[in-house]
């Protein structure tokens, strides 16, 4: 009857498992089309969250969309460019990176920085995502046997690249606020432009955002002979960005 097909409907909608939803009866594997839906649903609301749960199974089948990953909240489609890097919300600004599940992109670090872990103890490296050892055999600098001084020099190592990481972090939450403070503001009809204001904010958002991840990057690249121009051109951006 359309009374229990309402109530059958209505529950697999709000319980999120309306996609493969099939005939209550066990023998039978016929799918309710969505024309049907709507001709036995009659709440607006529970249709809304049907049509939600629609557009969620598209976004999943196709391998070129996908959420933004503003973890402050965005239901803004993304269209994958094939870049790599990520690209901007077009709503929210944000930037996402397509290749990891690290919420945002991360440049100049690498989606494998983003997923490796080291221990502070034994300085055994593994994946944070699957916890499996980071290198084969628990081998070189992850041995469990090495010598407690150097456990303690890497330890000491982690915490100044993840506090400089942390300050640049803070400062561009900083930035952020300011931004949206201004743009407050700037509405009053005393105040005539504030436009260069807020374009400094967004780069000093931006300069944040890439010396933070750059932490990451030098941290797992310390013997690397390039890391000498790394760390100058690192030098160079904070201190500029701390003189804008």
């Amino acid at each position: 009857s359309q009374p229990c097909w309402s109530e059958y409907l209505t529950t697999r909608i709000e319980q999120n498992m309306i996609v493969n939803c099939t005939c209550p009866i066990s023998e039978c594997c016929a799918q309710p089309t969505t024309a049907f839906i709507y001709s036995i649903v009659s709440s607006e609301e529970i249709i809304v969250k049907y049509e939600k749960a629609l557009l969620r199974r598209y976004v999943e089948c196709c391998s070129n969309l996908t959420w933004c990953t503003n973890p402050q909240g965005c239901d803004q489609i993304l269209l994958k460019d094939g870049l790599g890097y990520g690209a901007a919300c077009s709503k929210c600004s944000w930037i996402s990176c397509f290749n990891c599940s690290f919420p945002e992109a991360h440049y100049p670090a690498s989606c494998s920085h983003m997923s490796h872990m080291t221990c502070a103890k034994c300085n055994h490296g593994f994946c944070w995502r699957c916890l499996k050892p980071w290198r084969p055999n628990h081998k070189d600098y992850y041995n469990c046997s090495a010598m407690v001084s150097k456990a303690a020099w890497q330890e000491k190592r982690f915490q100044d690249y993840n506090e400089r990481c942390t300050f640049h972090h803070h400062a561009r939450e900083f930035a952020t606020s300011l931004r949206n403070s201004i743009s407050s503001i700037r509405e009053m009809p005393k105040i005539r432009n504030l436009t260069f204001v807020l374009d400094a904010c967004k780069v000093l958002e931006q300069a944040r955002k890439v010396l933070a991840y750059s932490c990451v990057y030098s941290y797992y690249n310390q013997d690397t002979e390039s890391m000498d121009i790394v760390e100058q051109q690192a030098e160079s951006l904070e201190l500029l960005t701390n003189t804008l």
